[in-house]
């Protein structure tokens, strides 16, 4: 509900400065034709979800199983070049179709971990020559780090598509500078999950390797503080929904996961606005 009364606030403010726009005169800095850069970090929120593995030996789901983001400490790696991509980050390339919408390609660089020691609902059969054999109807099982670690850490990579609106309403508050200026901007996203998934299951050999493990959408909305025409600070405020169901989990071809869930990113940006030609 938060995140609808906000992206709702989002929009009355870009309707509301476009009828302003037409009753006063204000300072405006065209878009159109323009590239935009930036970089910068998040946190994320995920919802429980259900995960189903699957091998040659074993078929079981794991249900409303418990994750989090893995938020790096402050350190001067978070602008070390070589290091710069540990943290959860985003990066954004996009270009100004006109002065209010705006196309862009990016990766959302987040993190999941499902948090170990949790007891959960346990569906299906595991024959695996392992201390978990059995068939499991409804029952609880505790996520022990010999049973399962299961995490995106390399990350959760939402590469996505996204198309934008963009208005300024520094003049609505008395800000009508060039130099100086407050946007809004809103829009939907999509694209596809490239996660490098590290996973232990069953004391099997784990996978870690990029890997095309399923799709996703998302909305947004967010604030942006131009200074000097050129540099930008932003944050922004996306919900969206993960659906995976190739997820490799181990050497082994024929083991795979399985699951969806929905996400909530806070994220804060720094970049530039600039015009190639």
């Amino acid at each position: 509900m938060k995140l609808i009364f906000f992206l709702l606030l989002m929009m009355s403010l870009s309707f509301l400065a476009q009828e302003q726009e037409q009753k006063e005169e204000k300072i405006k800095v065209g878009n159109k034709g323009k590239f935009f850069i930036y970089w910068g970090w998040n946190r994320a929120d995920y919802s429980n979800s259900d995960i189903n593995f699957k091998g040659a030996n074993y078929d079981f789901t794991l249900q409303d199983v418990v994750a989090n983001d893995r938020i790096s400490s402050f350190t001067l790696d978070y602008f070390h070049p070589t290091k710069i991509t540990l943290p959860q980050t985003n990066f954004r390339l996009g270009y100004f179709l006109n002065d209010h919408y705006t196309i862009s390609v990016g990766v959302d660089h987040m993190k999941y971990v499902v948090e170990s020691y949790q007891t959960v609902k346990i569906n299906g059969e595991i024959n695996a020559n392992t201390p978990y054999d059995g068939v499991y109807n409804n029952d609880d099982i505790r996520l022990t780090h010999d049973f399962l670690q299961f995490e995106h850490t390399d990350g959760l990579n939402y590469v996505n598509v996204e198309l934008k609106r963009f208005d300024e309403i520094g003049h609505l508050i008395g800000m009508n500078n060039e130099n100086l200026q407050l946007n809004i901007t809103e829009g939907f996203g999509a694209g596809i999950l490239y996660p490098r998934t590290n996973t232990t299951l069953l004391n099997k050999e784990r996978y870690d390797n990029f890997h095309v493990s399923g799709w996703g959408v998302s909305v947004g909305a967010g604030l942006n503080l131009t200074f000097f025409k050129h540099f930008f600070l932003q944050s922004d405020l996306k919900y969206g929904y993960i659906n995976m169901p190739n997820i490799r989990t181990t050497i082994n071809p024929e083991d795979s996961a399985e699951q969806s869930f929905t996400f909530l990113e806070k994220t804060i940006v720094f970049g530039a606005r600039f015009k190639l030609f």
